[in-house]
């Protein structure tokens, strides 16, 4: 591969962390160097995460950077810090990589962690040489224009609306 191009998943349907664990497989079948990053999901969440390892898929967790609604007693000074500590990890760590995959980056944005601005500036800033896809709710328009690929889920029919409880092996 000669240019890493930008993914985004987004939107509030389901299906986000589903695609780029898709993808993190089919990429590892291809031979490619895959780095799963998760960010605002307790540690190992969902059971793909362990799964990825079982495929030589090398998965970091910052779990301890949340939104603010959900970690109360860390202040958005230091999640800001711990955020930009991570994504410098990262960013270092991603030139050992063909594919760098952060699930729920998209959040930190989002819930104000991140600015719209900064996180134009690291997918801009990202090795053009690796593929970089970005999950999570609430894409900025200055982030979708910045990417080369988006795909946008729209829930248009869900169990939860009925209050069907998550199920194990399809919600996480």
């Amino acid at each position: 591969m000669t240019k890493g191009l930008i993914h985004i998943y987004t939107g509030e349907g389901k299906g986000k962390t589903t695609a780029s664990v898709g993808l993190a497989v089919r990429a590892k079948s291809r031979g490619w160097r895959v780095l799963y990053v998760q960010f605002m999901k307790p540690d190992h969440a969902g059971g793909e995460f362990d799964m990825l390892g079982t495929l030589s898929i090398e998965t970091r967790s910052f779990a301890e950077i949340k939104a603010p609604a959900f970690h109360p007693t860390v202040d958005r000074t230091e999640l800001r810090r711990r955020s930009f500590e991570a994504l410098r990890e990262i960013q270092h760590a991603a030139q050992d990589f063909d594919i760098v995959i952060i699930d729920e980056f998209n959040n930190l944005v989002g819930s104000g962690i991140l600015s719209e601005r900064e996180a134009v500036d690291f997918m801009k800033s990202f090795s053009e040489s690796t593929e970089l896809v970005l999950t999570g709710r609430g894409a900025t328009e200055g982030m979708i224009k910045a990417a080369d690929y988006v795909t946008y889920m729209r829930a248009v029919k869900h169990p939860f609306s009925t209050g069907q409880a998550a199920r194990e092996g399809i919600e996480f």
